[in-house]
């Protein structure tokens, strides 16, 4: 009796099933990319200044973070936990501008509240190199919240409203858009990051 030869399996599709599985998996696989900051970069330079702008020592917020990711602002060691209401004294100054440790002012024309004197104020950052990334988001974030905080207050107190809801207002009332647009030129956010180098210790 011949013996009988056993069927084959048609491998053909194999190929099509591994393509779909590929597919659905990158499909439905998440990916984190809430991590890292926003920001708008400036438009590049398009002809050589001659001579960059004086800037006033009392006008800079300096902050130094080393490779040991320790915390220098304005030359005092401090906790990056206690970096937000440093910062903050800073952006709202002294509204007076006669405070020579705060500071100085310029005239400015802001919608709705006309000619006011606004803070010359700029945070400039320093990274060593060897900071770590996670304390450079840290300090990022604090630096943010503080213009987030200062903003949101001030907000309140002129307008009877949060950010967010002249955030989310703007978008249909050009009352509510001038009003942003007033608090956001009253504390404009300035933060300054130099290229990272060997700050030290």
């Amino acid at each position: 009796m011949a013996r009988r030869a056993s069927p084959e399996i048609n491998a053909g599709s194999m190929a099509d099933i591994a393509f779909l599985l590929l597919i659905f998996f990158l499909v439905t696989t998440t990916m984190d990319v809430d991590t890292g900051l926003t920001r708008k970069l400036p438009p590049p330079i398009e002809e050589e200044l001659e001579d960059p702008p004086e800037v006033k020592e009392r006008n800079v917020f300096e902050v130094l973070v080393n490779s040991n990711d320790d915390l220098l602002v304005e030359g005092e060691p401090i906790l990056v936990t206690q970096l937000r209401d440093a910062a903050k004294d800073f952006i709202v100054g002294d509204r007076t501008f006669t405070d020579e440790s705060m500071p100085e002012g310029r005239p400015t024309d802001v919608p709705i509240l006309g000619r006011i004197m606004v803070s010359k104020q700029i945070v400039s950052l320093q990274n060593d190199r060897g900071t770590s990334y996670e304390m450079y988001i840290k300090v990022q974030n604090e630096l943010v919240g503080a213009y987030n905080e200062v903003r949101n207050e001030y907000a309140q107190q002129k307008f009877g409203k949060t950010m967010q809801e002249l955030e989310t207002g703007a978008e249909g009332s050009k009352e509510f858009e001038d009003q942003l647009d007033a608090v956001k030129k009253v504390y404009p956010q300035r933060i300054s990051e130099a290229e990272p180098k060997n700050v030290g210790e």
